[in-house]
């Protein structure tokens, strides 16, 4: 497979996953401010924080208000971590490599990107959010499985993978993070609150009812933050996306390197204690899987996407 075209797949699987995953954190977060107490006031740059992109909402925003945030995330064109910004890139990098593709995938590619442009700008007001934001995750989960379905195993097929496992295993972190951002500030209060907020971001990860029935019926915190980052049965946790790379990278050819990476990863995944972890230590900790993910993601394009040389010329 041509080093370009590779590179296309596994951006089009990190991109529908990063829009699906936007789409959880912001539903997340929303929630979560909505079930603040009134001593509580959530701050809503943290969420653009979140998303490693502080500077690009800081160089076009003067305001960190909800609306700003929301359309930050949702709709903006210069964010390449926005909702319709990385749906447009999904449908860009299929549309190059079609003749990969089912052509059911790209008919409800085109579906997602038409809904998507068309009821964006709705969704920044709360009474369309939500509908808005399920819609995309269904929409997302519906292409995903269709995908996985109808697609031919192979080569490509492992690249898209591989994008979907580490965006998906990057946004687990930051949604977990989200939560960290709010109880951050109040580490030194108690409260029934902190744990109805990690019942929204287990619900937001589709999670609660796993956890539920592989934990505790009673949510507690670093319990969930445990099952969401160390779980190697639920397929929203990181520990289980990173093992999914790990069985691409071994089906992909020169995969040494990136398998160092990878292996790496898992062992900082496996040794942590998020039951003797303070609020601060884990939002570091998070830092570092963050790290480890984007690690594997320069690795992995460093062996496969950066074309040598000698390949070019061969290749003319």
């Amino acid at each position: 497979m041509l080093s370009r075209v590779a590179e296309r797949v596994y951006w089009m699987g990190r991109y529908l996953e990063r829009a699906e995953s936007t789409a959880r954190l912001v539903s997340a977060y929303s929630n979560e401010a909505m079930d603040l107490p009134r001593s509580r006031s959530p701050s809503w740059y943290s969420l653009a924080d979140i998303t490693g992109a502080s500077d690009a909402f800081a160089g076009h925003y003067k305001n960190y208000d909800e609306r700003n945030v929301i359309k930050f995330l949702l709709a903006d064109t210069f964010n390449p971590g926005s909702i319709l910004t990385s749906v447009r890139a999904a449908r860009e990098n299929a549309r190059t490599t079609r003749e990969l593709l089912p052509a059911e995938a790209w008919e409800n590619m085109n579906r997602l990107y038409l809904y998507v442009s068309e009821y964006v700008q709705k969704s920044l007001a709360r009474r369309h959010r939500f509908d808005f934001l399920h819609t995309v995750i269904f929409r997302c989960q519906q292409l995903s499985g269709l995908l996985d379905g109808t697609m031919s195993h192979d080569s490509a097929y492992d690249f898209v993978r591989l994008g979907q496992s580490l965006e998906r295993a990057d946004m687990t972190t930051r949604i977990v993070d989200s939560a960290v951002a709010i109880l951050l500030p109040q580490q030194d209060e108690s409260g029934e609150y902190d744990n109805v907020l990690w019942v929204n971001v287990l619900r937001s990860l589709s999670a609660l009812q796993m956890y539920r029935q592989h934990v505790h019926p009673r949510v507690v915190g670093h319990d969930a933050v445990r099952f969401l980052l160390q779980d190697h049965y639920f397929p929203r946790s990181v520990a289980y996306n990173i093992a999914v790379a790990e069985s691409c990278v071994k089906a992909l050819p020169r995969s040494d390197a990136p398998l160092l990476r990878v292996g790496r990863l898992q062992r900082r995944i496996n040794e942590a204690q998020p039951r003797e972890m303070r609020m601060e230590d884990l939002h570091a900790y998070i830092d570092t899987l963050q790290g480890g993910i984007g690690a594997i993601h320069e690795q992995a394009a460093e062996v496969w996407f950066r074309i040598q040389p000698e390949t070019a010329v061969s290749a003319d």
